[in-house]
């Protein structure tokens, strides 16, 4: 009889004794009744099975007016909450409030709030903290960093609302601020695809539920915001720059609203780039035809580029080298097929049709098979798998030399045949490819970091490979970027030549003007320069076949 009490009676000369004996377990009626209760919360605690089990009450003992946790899994009730994180749960409803906010910071703060009790983060019974004060001051300030306070919907410092709905809109308001200003600080205030389709950035955009913890638990909100802006050596001189430019400093004449904008464009600029551009990297600058071998933070090679013509624009991204090639063959890339050799292959062209492809050394391969030219009908052929293969050699257009860094764009740096194209100042031609007029230097420089190798093993390659690839047993960054100005460490700024005529697109954002929002058409004529920027729109006239071919091979 498990779980029961054994009453034994016995009768012995006429007296009934009963012995009553009360085993000290559960009763059946309990377990039944607990085994009944709803599963514990989460993290509640579960007694042990070998736990010490108290003994049923007596029947008729009053219920406690409390059950044990232990019993019912019950928790610590939850303390009232703040009336004015209440108050701001309320008001993150508000229309009003909410308009022109961003949706991700919305979301953020209403995150934030149903997850706090209190008290709030800015505001008092008094009006602001003084850590709130801080704050305000410093978005006030954002015209020293290149922002505009204009842009940022700040309450009054000196406000003193009086009830829990007056301090929920004000810490609302505040917080908004914050995160819109976090946001502008790291590049959020565009797209960059929005400005042109040759930017291909993704700036570093801080979570703002993450900016509301970290500013939350801040001793210097103030310092916090000015943590945010990049720590890039090149953003914190073009800083320098513009206080000095625009009189701050208190000692220089205030410069033109051109050359400050100048300024104010190329911060922003930055703001786009990764925050680590790594230990040792490549920086190839399209506006200033330059590229640089940068290592801890210092320029260790440095050496001329050529960037695509307006037509092919370089496009503005970072990637990672991966392999150096020796001796590489050139694949012809899609554009050129499609504009130039497709052509003249099914229309007989200038030189007959595949006279275009003896002149350029090119081999056609279909499904990796080299074969014959003429059996291929042009106008019918699936393209997805035909190549056109030039091969390595004096007339390779690629040199002795490519740095592959795989990327969307199918876009690479190498070696050229044309050393002419280096005497220019302006040195914009071709395809959006990369050409770089020392290139066995920067693969002597990139192994010799890689793989400890010496200048005899490079030339060796150089001599003997046969698209041979190399490839780097630890990636190294290219940033390819589109800097129109550079500041060094006293202020002094270096302008270079807007050849895509970029400069205006950003000019109407950062001067909170404009908000682009959809990425321009491939045949926006907006992105055409002006001035002495050759204009390049014009589709290669096919009566010049040979001469464009010789232009364009190369990329």
């Amino acid at each position: 009889m498990h779980g029961r009490s054994f009453i034994a009676v016995s009768v012995a000369g006429g007296l009934a004794l009963v012995y009553a004996v009360l085993v000290p377990v559960t009763c059946v009626a309990e377990d039944v009744a607990t085994a009944e209760q709803p599963a514990s919360p989460t993290g509640a605690a579960t007694p042990s099975p070998n736990a010490v089990v108290p003994s049923p009450s007596p029947a008729n003992a009053a219920p406690p007016s409390t059950p044990a946790p232990s019993q019912t899994g019950a928790v610590a009730p939850v303390p009232a909450t703040d009336p004015v994180i209440a108050g701001i749960r309320s008001k993150l409803a508000d229309a009003a409030l909410r308009k022109g906010a961003d949706p991700a910071d919305l979301a953020a703060l209403e995150a934030f709030y149903a997850e706090r009790s209190g008290p709030p983060v800015w505001v008092t019974p008094m009006g602001f903290s003084a850590r709130a004060q801080g704050a305000i001051d410093e978005i006030g300030k954002a015209d020293d960093w290149g922002l505009a306070a204009s842009a940022f919907q700040l309450p009054p410092a000196g406000t003193l609302p009086k009830t829990a709905d007056e301090q929920a809109v004000a810490e609302i308001k505040l917080q908004l601020a914050v995160l819109k200003y976090a946001r502008f600080a790291r590049g959020g205030r565009v797209n960059p695809a929005s400005l042109s389709k040759i930017l291909d950035l993704d700036p570093p955009i801080r979570d703002p539920k993450i900016v509301l913890t970290e500013i939350a638990a801040a001793p210097a909100p103030d310092s916090y915001l000015q943590s945010l802006h990049p720590k890039h050596e090149q953003f914190q001189n073009l800083r320098q720059a513009l206080l000095k430019a625009r009189g701050s400093d208190g000692a220089s004449k205030p410069a033109s609203e051109r050359d400050i904008q100048r300024i104010v464009i190329n911060m922003e600029r930055w703001r786009w780039m990764p925050e680590n551009l790594g230990k040792i990297y490549v920086q190839d600058n399209v506006p200033e035809y330059m590229l640089y071998v940068v290592k801890d933070g210092k320029v260790i090679h440095s050496d001329k580029i050529v960037v695509g013509l307006l037509r092919y624009a370089t496009p503005v991204f970072s990637a990672d080298l991966q392999s150096i090639v020796f001796n590489p063959e050139w694949t012809v890339p899609p554009t050129i097929v499609r504009e130039n050799l497709l052509p003249n292959l099914r229309g007989g062209g200038w030189f007959g049709g595949g006279s275009v492809l003896r002149e350029h050394g090119l081999k056609v391969k279909y499904n990796g098979r080299v074969v014959d030219a003429g059996s291929v009908n042009w106008g019918s052929v699936n393209m997805a798998n035909i190549a056109f293969v030039q091969a390595p050699g004096p007339t390779n257009v690629l040199g002795k030399l490519k740095f592959v860094y795989p990327n969307k764009h199918m876009v690479y740096m190498h070696d050229t045949i044309k050393r002419g194209l280096f005497k220019p100042t302006m040195r914009a031609e071709g395809h959006n490819c990369i050409r770089m007029e020392k290139p066995s230097q920067l693969a002597e420089i990139l192994l010799a970091e890689d793989k400890g190798w010496d200048t005899k093993k490079v030339q060796d390659l150089l001599a003997k490979g046969y698209d041979s690839a190399v490839n780097l047993d630890h990636p190294i960054p290219v940033h390819t970027t589109y800097f129109t100005a550079a500041a060094d460490a006293d202020g002094k700024v270096t302008s270079f030549a807007d050849v895509y005529a970029l400069d205006s697109k950003l000019a109407p954002i950062v001067a909170g003007k404009a908000v682009a929002s959809a990425a321009p058409s491939d045949d926006d004529d907006a992105d055409a320069p002006t001035g002495s920027v050759p204009s390049a729109r014009a589709k290669p006239p096919k009566e010049n076949v040979a001469g464009q071919i010789q232009g364009l091979f190369g990329d």
